[in-house]
């Protein structure tokens, strides 16, 4: 670049000789110069000529510099759109580590949740519903991860896409450069001096003058275009490196939050355990465990004389058609207890279960039976997160001890409709469905209406 410069100072040296050189080897402006021609005719003829020939040029060196002017502005947007992407990529990448510092400090502290909870293992069921509502609020977070974590992949795929364009432009720049350097070698030193003094006149002179600007000006633009964008191509570099810790990071959070979920719901069926074998009187505990049904069917009772008197009031009675349920908890067959009487698991007496539980992992879609409308989708500390469907005719199905609910009260439900998802909410000591049947305000033998698949 310092060449190209002094040769454009040389040449400016050498215009003043080569203007007078050219001055007088012309015989004919020598003349002129001299005795300043009085022929009026050839004069205006030829005046009239040069001013025809100086107008041709000067238009089409007004459109020479009017495209020289869009090009300029064209590459200024350009080298503009690169520079606010870098900068764009700079703030990124600050985002991402801001991010990454914010997940470390946001990790859940299992250990003060549990402290938390000790003054209510006095209140079995008190512990029970606060621990629940501490669960429910770590897998709401997970499921914030885990969509980041999506994110975060189109992210850094998108990244990829922008490094590997850069990378193909920053290499053909490269090759540009090569060939643009080979051709100055083999051109000489000496190129642009002869170009200058090889010139046919003072306006082809100019012109090579400017020719010779031009290249200049070209090879300047050129190599701050390259430099630019290895710029570029180093920031993408950067952003994808803490886009993927960024990543890795997001998957040790919500493993992390998952670990904790676990760990909590570990310590309920611990502590409900405990508190079982604990009670010495089997009276007492039989009195309890009656006493937990007993406010269970209160709940279903008083939520089927509502539906009962609002249908009454709107005269618009639901019907059952008879048609068949669905399996409720589709891929998972095991029936982990039966429907009717059976021996308690942990009071070891004679009990009657008013519904069959099957066995399924945490996050398993459950689904509405038959076609309904949902009366309730709640909580109780017996239950857990639940919902009633009303089926009509006096039919009701309840899906009990689910991790999420995603139907609410007073919405339509189609058979086969997921409503929640499997989880061990409430009185329960590990991830299972209670599903039960209620016809007439009574429990009935959900195997009148389901069959395995």
């Amino acid at each position: 670049m310092i060449r190209f410069r002094s040769k454009k100072i040389i040449s400016l040296i050498i215009i003043p000789i080569v203007v007078m050189t050219m001055a007088l080897s012309n015989p004919f402006a020598s003349v002129a110069l001299a005795t300043g021609t009085d022929k009026t005719e050839t004069s205006e003829t030829n005046a009239t000529s040069e001013e025809t020939k100086d107008s041709d040029k000067e238009d089409k060196s007004k459109e020479e510099e009017e495209k020289k002017k869009e090009e300029e502005e064209n590459k200024k947007k350009d080298t503009s759109a690169l520079e606010q992407s870098i900068k764009d990529k700079e703030n990124a990448i600050k985002n991402a580590k801001s991010e990454k510092d914010s997940l470390a400090k946001g990790k859940t502290n299992v250990e003060k949740i549990k402290k938390s909870l000790e003054q209510s293992k006095a209140n079995l069921s008190q512990y029970v519903t606060e621990l629940d509502a501490q669960v429910a609020s770590i897998e709401e977070k997970i499921e914030g991860l885990q969509q980041d974590i999506i994110d975060k992949n189109a992210e850094i795929e998108k990244t990829k896409e922008e490094l590997k364009e850069a990378i193909e432009i920053k290499d053909h720049q490269y090759e540009c450069m090569k060939k643009r350097v080979q051709a100055v070698y083999e051109q000489g030193d000496n190129y642009y001096l002869e170009l200058l003094l090889n010139a046919k006149g003072l306006g082809d002179f100019l012109n090579q003058m400017d020719y010779v600007e031009d290249l200049s000006k070209y090879d300047d633009r050129m190599f701050k275009e390259y430099a630019a964008t290895v710029e570029y191509v180093k920031v993408c570099e950067e952003e994808l490196e803490a886009e993927e810790a960024l990543l890795e990071e997001t998957k040790k959070a919500a493993e992390d939050e998952q670990k904790a979920v676990e760990e909590l719901i570990g310590q309920k069926q611990a502590e409900i355990a405990a508190v079982e074998e604990e009670i010495v009187d089997k009276e007492r505990a039989i009195r309890e465990y009656e006493a937990e049904i007993a406010e269970q069917n209160a709940t279903i009772s008083e939520l089927e004389r509502i539906v009962a008197e609002e249908k009454k009031a709107l005269q618009n009675l639901r019907v059952y058609d008879g048609g068949a349920f669905c399996w409720p908890c589709p891929s998972y067959t095991r029936v982990s207890s039966d429907f009717g009487y059976r021996n308690h698991p942990t009071l070891k007496v004679n009990m009657f279960h008013n519904g069959v539980d099957l066995a399924a992992p945490a996050g398993t879609n459950i689904l509405a039976a038959y076609d309904g409308a949902v009366v309730s989708a709640s909580y109780t500390g017996a239950m857990g997160n639940y919902v009633m469907i009303d089926h009509g005719d006096g039919l009701y199905t309840v899906y009990m001890h689910a991790s999420k609910l995603l139907v609410s009260q007073g919405q339509e439900v189609k058979r086969g409709d997921v409503i929640a998802l499997v989880g061990s909410t409430g009185r329960s000591t590990g991830n299972h469905l209670h599903f039960s049947v209620r016809l007439n305000g009574e429990y009935v033998s959900p195997w009148n209406y389901i069959s395995k698949p």
